[in-house]
């Protein structure tokens, strides 16, 4: 699931939104593959009047039937303003653990 946070958000609160969706997951009995904090972006199209938002990955393992639930979570929250979850097939899988190695090596290259 990719979801875009509101961009007036302060740090505090864009942790506290991430934090509540994992949490969620956690309790719901999926297994979290991998979060990645994309930042603030620049918005293709403004949504809401915003011309940017904060990018968060969340990647995961769950049954099929807490993603409707989770849909509900995402529209009551006003501080989110898109989201899009994708079912990944076994390529899409290695591709985002082949992308999450290459990640890993660049921070560490960089440190």
């Amino acid at each position: 699931t990719v979801f875009i946070m509101n961009p007036v958000l302060s740090e505090d609160q864009v942790k506290e939104t991430v934090k509540k969706y994992t949490d969620y997951l956690k309790k719901n009995k999926s297994e979290i593959v991998s979060e990645e904090n994309w930042g603030l972006k620049k918005l293709k199209y403004s949504i809401q009047k915003k011309k940017s938002g904060f990018y968060y990955l969340i990647e995961y393992k769950c049954d099929g039937d807490i993603l409707s639930k989770m849909d509900v979570e995402f529209k009551r929250d006003e501080a989110v303003l898109r989201w899009l979850t994708v079912k990944l097939d076994k390529y899409a899988i290695e591709y985002a653990e082949k992308r999450r190695n290459r990640l890993s090596k660049t921070e560490k290259t960089s440190e």
